[in-house]
């Protein structure tokens, strides 16, 4: 299966050539770092691509303070990693191994060069996505989180890491190198926490801290006004970020919570062009924010639309739940579909111990050797089913009527309906769940034959309904009777994708009559920014 980028290793110390290190001394300067002096700082700012001229650099191990066996860059490499392209904060703290010469260009002005010269953006955009992939794969550095494996909140702040493919090392709580981390950072050794750095560490940490220390959270202004705010991070909106960014649009994408969206909870996807061994959702989207990275669109994760209104120019203003605005004189909705949560009693006690709306290999870590069940009959349900069936000891999906749905598609019908390891039970529903802390045992209810029966188990993965995320458009625009964005004729829309307020567009799942397939949701959110374009371009002509 395809991984989020190349592997270090392919990319063999890869150097620029000499044509496009001419271009970068042209709007660089030359600066020294003696033996032992600090290049980057870890938690500090990365305000400068820097490439070696002449000496060698260490990538240090915060943790033990040693440099890393791998980490030792010489003359012609250059230094950085992924989150230089959106501002983040470094990883690592990057050291002199001797004396240094190094090409430094303001980040601002390399992200314009890479720009100009694709190339160029190519070259480095693959290094530092491969340096992502290295550290996530190796469990390098990112955070670390205290009791991952059993507190609810921090497996909230560990789902947030894995679905914004932030590196993030579990330690248990009561582990010699978990006490040794709390006494250095001032701890109670008894109390989960998320550790950031040295001397960063959080108690009761919630997503938007952890967005905000690695860069993920722009801040916003109300006195600036984006070309396009796209609201929702999933494939559509990710298509309409990459779009807008290489037409020259200034162009925002908020999320709530990860870049992704419903897709991001794919563990794999298999009927996606181009990729014909699969790959999971989240590696997919992540591909795309580096790609609208790359052409300047800035992402905002996580923040949530609460309402929209228009000023009296006609600009759009997008209240967020924290009550800060975001300014656009167009607006994409692209919030997608969420499942739809059972009205069971107690379920929300165990939602993120036990009750799961993702399955990805966060979750399937959990799982162990377990017995679990998989609620849905949709391709959503039946990707996760396949996966969790190489950890668990079984798989258990429940079908409400009397076979999967028939939009699932026939690859995954036939795989399901053939694993020794799942069982599909039709007419079936999770009637009640029980546990003290954790989820330990669900009823399932046969309605054809009226019997139920209990099933020991320590995860259930709900993946059925969709309902649109669209009460925070306000009565803007049309909505069909299910809540989906109408647009197009069924509004008197000149664009497939215009809503029946102009300068609003809606695209994907929560568009009414829409294919819910990822392709398809690219395909919108590709297509609808050249009706954007002319939409603004009227604007300016007016």
């Amino acid at each position: 299966m395809e991984s989020l980028a190349e592997d270090i290793a392919s990319l063999a110390r890869k150097r620029l050539s000499p044509e496009h290190v001419q271009a970068m001394q042209k709007i660089g300067e030359e600066v020294t770092f003696s033996q032992g002096q600090k290049i980057f700082v870890l938690g500090g700012p990365q305000d400068y691509f820097y490439q070696i001229t002449d000496g060698l650099v260490d990538v240090i191990n915060p943790i033990t303070n040693v440099p890393f066996s791998y980490g030792r860059m010489g003359k012609g490499e250059f230094i950085g990693e992924i989150d230089f392209l959106y501002g983040g904060r470094a990883q690592v703290d990057i050291c002199a191994a001797t004396n240094v010469r190094l090409l430094r260009i303001p980040r601002p002005a390399m992200l314009d060069l890479m720009s100009k010269i694709p190339e160029l953006g190519d070259d480095i955009v693959s290094v530092f996505a491969a340096r992502r992939r290295h550290m996530i794969e190796n469990n390098l550095l990112g955070m670390t989180l205290l009791s991952g494996e059993t507190d609810r909140n921090i497996r909230r702040i560990a789902d947030f890491a894995n679905r914004n493919r932030i590196p993030a090392r579990q330690i248990a709580l009561g582990s010699p190198e978990a006490a040794k981390l709390a006494d250095e950072t001032g701890l109670d050794p008894t109390h989960p926490a998320v550790i950031l750095g040295p001397e960063i560490a959080l108690q009761n940490p919630t997503p938007r801290q952890v967005a905000a220390y690695f860069g993920l959270d722009v801040t916003l202004s109300k006195d600036r006004v984006y070309d396009v705010l796209i609201v929702g991070g999933g494939p559509a909106g990710i298509a309409a970020a990459v779009y807008a960014g290489a037409e020259g649009l200034e162009a925002l994408v908020i999320e709530d919570l990860a870049i992704g969206g419903q897709a991001g909870t794919s563990s794999r996807i298999e009927n996606y062009m181009g990729f014909p061994t699969g790959i999971s959702g989240a590696d997919l989207c992540w591909r795309g924010e580096v790609q609208a990275m790359k052409f300047g669109t800035r992402f905002a994760v996580p923040r949530r639309a609460k309402a929209v209104s228009e000023d009296a120019d006609g600009t759009f203003c997008v209240t967020l739940e924290d009550e800060e605005q975001v300014m656009a004189r167009s607006i994409v909705v692209a919030t997608g579909v969420q499942y739809r949560k059972l009205n069971i009693d107690r379920l929300e006690d165990f939602e993120g111990s036990g009750i799961y709306y993702a399955a990805t290999d966060l979750e399937a870590r959990y799982c162990g050797q377990s017995e679990v069940v998989v609620i849905g009959g949709g391709n959503s349900a039946g990707q996760a089913a396949m996966y969790l069936s190489r950890t668990a000891r079984h798989v258990h999906v429940l079908i409400r009527g009397t076979s999967l749905a028939s939009s699932m598609s026939d690859y995954l019908r036939n795989r399901l309906e053939n694993d020794p390891s799942i069982t599909l039970h039709t007419h079936s529903q999770m009637s009640a769940c029980a546990g003290d802390d954790h989820l330990d045992e669900v009823v399932i209810r046969d309605t054809e034959q009226g019997t139920e029966w209990t099933l020991k188990t320590p995860a259930v993965f709900v993946m059925v309904g969709a309902a649109p995320n669209t009460s925070w458009l306000s009565g803007c625009v049309a909505l069909d009777d299910k809540g989906f964005v109408k647009t197009g004729r069924d509004v008197g829309a000149a664009s497939l994708y215009g809503t029946s307020h102009p300068g609003i567009f809606a695209v994907g799942d929560v568009r009414a009559g829409s294919v819910k397939r990822v392709a398809s949701a690219v395909g919108d959110g590709s297509v609808v920014i050249s009706r954007i374009w002319s939409f603004l371009q009227d604007l300016d002509n007016r």
